[in-house]
């Protein structure tokens, strides 16, 4: 599935155009998108937490040279699931 199957999901089951519908849907991905700028997290009960996750400064090796190199700290957006998703799909 990908966001304009989910716009058309959305319009037919909230029986809205899809205009309104895409407007709903990007509303959210914005939301979670501002959350993640601001460094919170988002919980959504029932489907999981969206947050930040910190990776720290560390040594990598050059696969080609074998050549020790400094891997910069990074931020990455990650994804929980909570309890119920998880037993929802076993």
């Amino acid at each position: 599935m990908n966001k304009v199957d989910m716009i058309d999901m959305v319009a037919t089951q909230m029986n809205v155009s899809k205009k309104d519908a895409a407007t709903a849907v990007e509303c959210i991905f914005g939301i979670i998108k501002d959350c993640l700028k601001k460094d919170e997290e988002i919980n959504i009960g029932g489907f999981g937490a969206f947050k930040v996750k910190k990776r720290v400064e560390r040594e990598g090796i050059n696969p080609k040279t074998r050549q020790r190199i400094k891997i910069s700290a990074t931020k990455t957006p990650s994804f929980r699931p909570s309890k119920a998703l998880k037993d929802l799909i076993k």
